[in-house]
């Protein structure tokens, strides 16, 4: 029988203050095979020493951006890797940090941090842009025989049940009529969102804003799909801890 891998991926909103609030507590108590963290908000030589010593079990690759304190993206492997890339080969898109490729036994795994819209929208261009190189690349890999993996914070909630107040938020950036039709172009390319495989009409989600006393209200409160897309044909298994995926046909 097949040991079950446990991939694992969380928005930490900043590595230093998650590792000063007990993150990695969970992690050993959780013990992940990989993790992927995104907006990691740091470079690895700001890290002191004892916290480098928490990552002793994993291989760590880092992706982070070239602006200190933004963005940046880190995965951690128990199991070396046998290769990895960063960024997207693309010059527009590759100083932010924003992706880690990794080569595994039967899968490869993308660990993405898509980019934000902006709250005046200026950046929705850059994000769609964003949207249409990787699934050109994950297009690539599956034309050569690949079963691909995303994982990380696409930046955009597909469907109404995925946030607090949809008709509120049809002209916010994450819920966009053109940046969900990106979600949808994933999955006419074969992607499948596995938490929504999992649970179709589970309401649930993993962010919300700390303005407006979000908390309490839940107004501007979303799931963005985020564990991964996986290839539907594949063989892998998901158990029901799932708390969101994508998957690729």
């Amino acid at each position: 029988m097949k040991k079950q891998l446990k991939i694992t991926t969380w928005n930490v909103n900043g590595l230093r203050a998650a590792l000063r609030n007990g993150i990695w507590e969970w992690v050993e108590s959780y013990s992940p095979d990989i993790l992927c963290l995104q907006e990691i908000r740091v470079k690895p030589e700001q890290l002191t020493a004892t916290q480098h010593l928490v990552f002793k079990d994993y291989q760590v690759i880092w992706n982070p951006s070239e602006r200190l304190g933004y963005s940046g993206v880190a995965t951690l492997i128990k199991n070396d890797t046998l290769e990895y890339s960063l960024g997207l080969d693309d010059e527009q898109f590759d100083n932010e940090g924003r992706v880690i490729w990794s080569n595994h036994v039967g899968f490869s795994l993308y660990n993405v941090y898509f980019p934000n819209g902006g709250r005046d929208h200026a950046r929705v261009p850059y994000k769609l842009a964003f949207y249409a190189r990787l699934l050109e690349i994950c297009d690539q890999k599956k034309a050569m025989g690949e079963q691909v993996m995303i994982c990380g914070d696409f930046n955009t909630a597909h469907h109404e049940i995925d946030l607090r107040n949809p008709k509120e938020n049809e002209n916010s950036t994450g819920f966009l009529r053109e940046e969900r039709d990106w979600i949808d172009m994933y999955e006419d390319h074969g992607f499948v969102d596995v938490y929504r495989r999992l649970y179709p009409e589970r309401v649930q989600y993993t962010w919300w804003t700390y303005r407006y006393g979000a908390r309490r209200n839940m107004p501007h409160t979303l799931r963005v799909p985020y564990t991964g897309y996986f290839p539907a044909t594949s063989r892998t298994s998901f158990t029901n801890s799932c708390s969101s995926a994508l998957l690729l046909r």
